[in-house]
């Protein structure tokens, strides 16, 4: 019996501490979660943080194939980013790592843990710009 694999795109972005090291980190951690492989990672991009202050991040898009379903992959993003020191002290707060679903398939889901596509993905250029170098027109 085959396994049912799922394309999911990953936003990442750090800007705490070595951001560049935690984006390398967590990609490795993604690549280690259960029935999960990186297709590919995005260069590295700056931006300015969205409605707070704190240093400019690094953010990157990973493509991904995997056999979870969105609220396992989302439980494992969030167990990488926990283990990066990630606190929320408040939205949109400066963070040692972010780990977001921004696509996962065209399914389209909204929960109080998640909505799929990610609900603001197309208005930002951090996520447009490495989905673009990625995908090219297809973005």
């Amino acid at each position: 019996m085959s396994v049912e694999k799922h394309t999911a795109w990953i936003g990442l972005g750090a800007n705490l501490g070595d951001a560049r090291a935690a984006l390398r980190e967590a990609v490795q951690g993604i690549a280690a979660l259960a029935q999960t492989r990186v297709v590919r990672v995005s260069s590295l991009y700056g931006s300015a943080p969205v409605d707070a202050g704190g240093p400019d991040y690094l953010n990157a898009i990973a493509q991904i194939e995997t056999a979870l379903t969105p609220l396992q992959l989302l439980d494992g993003l969030q167990a990488i980013e926990q283990a990066a020191g990630r606190e929320r002290p408040y939205r949109n707060a400066p963070r040692t790592l972010d780990l977001d679903i921004v696509r996962f398939d065209d399914l389209q889901m909204n929960t109080e843990r998640l909505t799929l596509p990610h609900p603001r993905w197309q208005e930002r250029a951090f996520v447009l710009l490495p989905m673009a170098e990625l995908l090219g027109s297809r973005c």
